[in-house]
């Protein structure tokens, strides 16, 4: 049974309940009563990630959290996920390099990276270049967002065959118009790329319930997505060096790339399970 609240600030280091994971440049430590999650030096064509999460170990008909629900975390990053309007002196605007984020999925991967079965997921979501996750026409499918991705439903079954033909007619004629639209209906995507600057401290919130999910960036709302998943699903935070393309001319791979110094700060994670 999931918990009615969970609450860290990490100012006694980390909760028992998160699964602490680093793999290849992968760092996680307690800076100033924040938890960073640090990629030091990632290598292309080595994995490397720093992540918490609390599904680790449980199988996925246990995972913990189901709308009615309240995130709110306090995070900022160390570098923009895509360009952003700033003063004239910050004129380079390094960029994050592979996927960043946090919130709910259903975490649809083995541990090999093989997909077990379509994706669910209720966060805030970011990835660089040269990912190009094009689930949404009008959208770009790379940056810093707010995302609802339901494809793990009955319905998502009726849309496969015509999101095929059509992936296959935009390859051939260039129009991916068509494709677009159905690649959106397979993966229940709805998603608003986010005009803040992810380097400065600000409080991210979801207020996830069953028949939609309402996104805030310091109490602004910046996406309000309905028939969101319906869960179970966990709770995760993690940086890592991968990328992603899925595009509606058919183009699937995936891969990982090189960063230097990068990570994300989290000041705070509060989840009240209930109406808020």
């Amino acid at each position: 049974m999931p918990l009615d609240y969970v609450g860290d600030d990490f100012s006694d280091g980390l909760d028992p309940r998160w699964t602490l994971t680093r793999v290849g440049g992968g760092r996680v430590e307690t800076v100033d009563s924040t938890l960073r999650l640090e990629l030091s030096g990632a290598l292309a064509g080595t994995y490397s990630d720093a992540q918490i999460d609390d599904y680790t170990g449980h199988a996925r008909a246990d995972f913990p959290w189901r709308p009615p629900l309240h995130l709110s975390i306090r995070a900022r990053f160390s570098h923009l996920v895509h360009p952003i309007s700033t003063p004239a002196t910050d004129i380079h605007q390094p960029l994050l390099r592979g996927t960043a984020g946090f919130g709910f999925w259903n975490y649809p991967l083995s541990l090999t990276g093989a997909i077990l079965r379509l994706p669910e997921a209720v966060w805030f979501f970011g990835a660089s270049q040269p990912s190009n996750m094009a689930l949404v026409p009008g959208v770009p499918g790379w940056g810093w967002k707010a995302q609802v991705v339901h494809a793990h439903r009955w319905g998502a079954l009726a849309t496969a065959g015509p999101t095929a033909l059509a992936a296959l007619w935009g390859r051939f004629s260039g129009r991916q118009e068509a494709a677009g639209h159905w690649v959106q209906r397979l993966a229940g995507a709805h998603e608003e790329r986010l005009d803040v600057d992810p380097r400065a401290w600000a409080t991210y919130e979801i207020e996830w319930r069953h028949d939609h999910a309402l996104f805030r960036v310091d109490g602004v709302a910046t996406l309000i997505a309905p028939h969101p998943p319906v869960g179970p699903l966990g709770f995760v935070a993690w940086v890592d060096n991968q990328y992603a393309i899925a595009t509606p001319r058919g183009e699937l791979r995936f891969g990982t790339i090189a960063s230097d110094h990068e990570w994300l700060e989290l000041d705070y994670v509060r989840i009240h399970l209930g109406q808020a």
